[in-house]
């Protein structure tokens, strides 16, 4: 096996026709395994020794660093960890309508489906489920993660659907033209329940998603999300557009893409981005900055691995309270503007708390007497 193709799958990037051949190609010895641990191994050693690179030439965290006067530990003591090899036993599965929630208390960590009549349904996860609404009227499936929109659905208007993912968990969805997008913990997605010949392809996106668009020239697919719409033919990409942060950035994998502000610009004055290129739209100035980037830092997440490149602690507790439902707490502003660089492949977030604490000093506690778990940083 390459070595170029069991980096790209443990870097989040391969589609599912190479993740399979790595999987299978792992399953014919223990002797790929090791071979597949050493390589995971040492791309994640170097991702940490970049960040010891960085931060020794960093001015805030050599101040930082002065003024904690404490040892860093040394970094190889790190790397005390086992390989993780996920088998599938199969999952068993009930089959059953999705239950109507509108009268009752909806849990805050609850996936939730609203439909246009404004029903909300609660999805289960790992099940097996019809989707239908209060008279029921048949428009797709649930098959474990994923929600299966039925190409064959009876309607001659545009009908919307809204998925919303609390913060900790991820999910996917299949449009009716069978274009998969995956949800980002603490993210939104409203879209057509079918799309409809002789219109645009649109959905609404507020959060994180990763878009795998089928192609359709008749039928540009368009995401509109705050201050930017992304206009596709068929393309992957991913659209980061949390309403508490300022910048709503979009990642080209491959194909092509045209940003625009349906307000302001005209078709000649849209921007297009190349595979590896990112746009980050300052929704506060409306400015929009394009620049080259490692994809897999945007986009792994989709695989189950947090990453970080001379990225902010303040940046990274961000993704960290959503990615793990968690409340963080740092007052601390030299840690806060220090920056960092890691990768962490389906890690909990203790063994991450952990690595910065080894490694940087970095004291924390953990309040589990609340509702939402709480960790102050000091």
């Amino acid at each position: 096996m390459e070595t170029e193709k069991l980096l790209k799958y443990i870097k989040g990037l391969a589609s599912q026709e190479e993740a399979k051949s790595v999987v299978n190609w792992m399953n014919t010895s223990e002797r790929n395994i090791q071979i597949f641990n050493d390589l995971k191994a040492k791309y994640i050693t170097l991702t940490f020794e970049e960040t010891l690179k960085v931060v020794k030439t960093d001015k805030a965290y050599n101040v930082y660093k002065k003024r904690i006067n404490k040892k860093r530990t040394h970094l190889s003591n790190l790397f005390k960890y086992a390989a993780l090899i996920v088998i599938c036993l199969g999952v068993g599965y009930s089959y059953f309508m999705l239950n109507n929630s509108s009268n009752n208390i909806i849990p805050e960590d609850a996936i939730v489906l609203q439909l246009e009549t404004g029903e909300t349904q609660i999805i289960t996860e790992n099940n097996v489920a019809v989707l239908a609404d209060s008279k029921g009227n048949n428009y797709g499936q649930q098959k474990g993660n994923v929600l299966h929109y039925n190409y064959n659905t009876k309607t001659d208007k545009l009908i919307y659907n809204t998925l919303k993912v609390p913060y900790g968990k991820r999910f996917d969805v299949v449009l009716s033209d069978s274009t998969k997008v995956t949800l980002n913990a603490g993210s939104s997605l409203k879209y057509p329940v079918k799309f409809l010949k002789g219109f645009n392809r649109e959905v609404f996106i507020t959060g994180e998603a990763f878009f795998n668009v089928t192609k359709d020239k008749a039928h540009p697919f368009i995401v509109k999300a705050e201050g930017v719409n992304v206009k596709v033919l068929g393309t992957q990409f991913n659209v980061s557009s949390y309403p508490e942060d300022i910048e709503t950035k979009t990642v080209l994998v491959e194909g092509a893409v045209s940003l625009f502000n349906e307000e302001i610009d005209e078709a000649e004055t849209q921007t297009r981005l190349t595979p590896g290129e990112l746009a980050v739209l300052n929704r506060g100035t409306g400015d929009l900055i394009i620049e080259n980037v490692d994809v897999s830092l945007y986009t792994s997440w989709i695989n189950g691995v947090v990453s970080f490149k001379h990225e902010p602690f303040k940046n990274i507790i961000r993704k960290l309270e959503r990615y793990y439902d968690v409340s963080i707490q740092c007052n601390d502003n030299a840690l806060n503007n220090t920056t960092f660089t890691a990768s962490f492949n389906n890690a909990s977030i203790e063994y991450i708390l952990g690595t910065f604490k080894e490694n940087y000093s970095i004291n924390y506690t953990i309040n589990n007497t609340t509702n939402k778990p709480t960790i102050i940083i000091n």
